[in-house]
């Protein structure tokens, strides 16, 4: 391990991995610790002349994006890096940045790195500030100040903790380096402990495999909702060779999934909780237990109020921090989160705290995940569901229909609850909407009970293998309808098609490309305010799906959809 401070100082073997890219040209696609000095440099010679102080770093590429951070260090001048490169976004934050740097920007100035080889490295300063965006409780971006001595300081406890089962593996990702966990564990304590992180985002099981076929030994950085998705897929237990470890943060793993993993490949993945604020704070693994271990050097305690408060040498001060977390304490000093403190709500002058009905739901057999959401009624607020369902509540939900389970789920809150403060509306899908960070943004929930862009509203979804399985209500309002009959208004057909090829797709890779739709078949009108049951059949081998809608029970229309052959 190097300090960050002294990367571009330091005297390391030149051959030294940074960087694995097929794209490279270079023996064993490998980016040598001598070629990144080169590009910074590059970088280091052209920025020193540009009179902007605050660069905004939009920069995709790990590999650039890593040298411009230490080039931009090491002219003393400060990264901020945005959670998002759309122009809304960066319009918001303009006056946080004088000038920015782009994909764009890094290929056109690699051109310059002949001439900047034989520059002497310059000096970081370890107190070097970077600013960090998060959403904030608002959503509005909210500016972290946080030093490199703070980051140096974490990838140092990362090392302690995991070093030795992590040794020489290149690090593979399937999150983004412009928030805190991914900066962290796919570019910063690669660069300091000496190892190679992958240039590629491995978004899909198949992109992983290729490169652990390709890098060998291998730890996998994701999230807990592209852990899920990839369990869930046939052949991912059998990657190989297996990686050393799955890391995942930013928000609870299923504890299915997790104890899927560790059926797997030995282990559950290591959760790391935290925030941009805290930095790492804890992990575990669940097939070992479900309370959480503070990291090495960081302290915790539970407030009066109950919630968790934290020192750190990730913090930058020495005192203790408050998080909006509550927690119980256990004699081992480890902790259980017991939810968000400021996510306490009024309903009918009745207070009801979302993430306690939350884990309530999730003490329910039928129940993987849930999230409580408050949706604003037509006279009054009331709260709403969306909940990700167990094998026990997929069969519950095959055999007994959506309406009565959410009874059961009502009728098991009710324990618990008033009445009144109950969910009245339910969601029931194959996951939680979480976003690339592996956050769960509240828009995207509350979304869940609103109509699609395509113009239904998703009512359920359960997935059995390669089979498919949804709820759609057909709103009135549809425009579709209109003119399709004057007198007698009937959804088209082709609307119809078009749906069950957006929702197959959406698990599904590769089936929006379709060739050919075959056996086509229209046996009953559909009516405004239908609620359709839509199944779907994939045939993987013979790159084919087969859909039928029924309403109340009476088939509607059904047909075969067939994929493009690929070269």
């Amino acid at each position: 391990m190097i300090a960050l401070h002294d990367v571009l100082r330091v005297q390391r073997d030149a051959q030294t991995p940074v960087c694995r890219d097929d794209r490279a040209g270079t023996a064993n696609d490998i980016i040598t610790h001598a070629a990144f000095l080169a590009r910074t440099a590059a970088l280091v010679w052209w920025l020193r002349e540009q009179p902007a102080r605050r660069y905004a770093l939009c920069i995709d590429d790990p590999f650039d994006f890593a040298c411009a951070l230490f080039a931009l260090f090491a002219c003393g001048k400060e990264p901020v890096i945005p959670a998002s490169s759309a122009p809304g976004y960066l319009a918001d934050l303009a006056s946080a940045y004088d000038a920015m740097l782009t994909d764009d920007d890094i290929r056109a100035l690699a051109a310059t790195e002949s001439i900047t080889r034989a520059m002497p490295p310059a000096p970081i300063d370890p107190g070097a500030p970077l600013t960090l965006y998060t959403s904030g409780s608002s959503g509005t971006p909210k500016p972290i100040h946080k030093t490199l001595a703070q980051f140096d300081a974490e990838v140092r406890t990362l090392e302690r903790e995991w070093g030795a089962l992590i040794g020489d593996a290149t690090v593979l990702a399937s999150v983004p380096h412009r928030h805190i966990y991914g900066l962290l564990f796919r570019v910063m304590w690669p660069l300091a402990a000496g190892r190679a992180f992958d240039r590629a985002v491995c978004a899909e099981p198949t992109q992983v495999q290729s490169r652990i076929a390709r890098c060998g030994g291998t730890v996998v950085v994701s999230s807990p909702a592209q852990l899920v998705r990839w369990a869930a897929l046939a052949g991912f237990a059998e990657l190989t060779p297996a990686p050393h470890v799955f890391f995942s943060s930013g928000g609870p793993l299923a504890a299915d999934a997790a104890h899927g993993y560790a059926s797997a490949f030995g282990d559950a993945p290591v959760e790391i909780y935290g925030s941009t604020e805290t930095g790492g704070i804890a992990w575990r693994r669940q097939n070992e237990t479900q309370a959480w271990r503070p990291l090495s050097g960081v302290g915790v305690r539970r407030g009066n109020d109950g919630a968790l408060e934290v020192r750190s040498p990730h913090l930058g001060h020495d005192g203790w921090h408050r998080t909006d977390d509550a927690i119980l304490l256990d004699d081992d000093g480890r902790f259980r989160l017991q939810g968000r403190l400021d996510r306490v709500i009024k309903l009918d002058g009745k207070r009801v705290s979302l993430p306690e009905m939350e884990a309530r739901l999730a003490l329910h057999p039928y129940v993987a995940q849930a999230c409580v959401v408050p949706l604003a009624g037509a006279s009054r607020e009331r709260v709403g569901a969306v909940v990700a369902l167990s094998d026990a509540g997929r069969a519950a939900l095959r055999d007994e229909g959506r309406v009565a389970l959410a009874k059961s789920l009502r009728r098991h809150l009710a324990a618990y609850f008033d009445v009144v403060l109950l969910p009245r509306r339910w969601r029931f899908r194959i996951a939680l909407p979480f976003d690339a960070r592996g956050k769960l943004p509240v828009a995207s929930v509350v979304a869940a009970f609103g109509t699609r862009a395509e113009g239904f509203e998703l009512l359920s979804e359960a997935r059995d293998g390669d089979n498919l399985r949804y709820e759609l209500r057909v709103p009135s309002t549809l425009a579709h309808f209109g003119g399709h009959f004057p007198d007698l208004p009937i959804l088209p057909g082709v609307v119809q098609v078009d749906w069950a090829i957006r929702l197959a797709s959406e698990h599904v890779a590769g089936t929006r490309d379709t060739a050919s739709v075959d056996r086509l078949k229209f046996m009953a009108p559909v009516p405004p305010g239908a609620v359709l049951d839509l199944r779907i059949a994939h045939d993987t081998a013979r790159r084919r799906m087969q859909f039928a809608y029924r309403l109340n029970g009476r088939d509607c229309s059904s047909g075969v959809v067939v994929y493009r052959e690929h070269a």
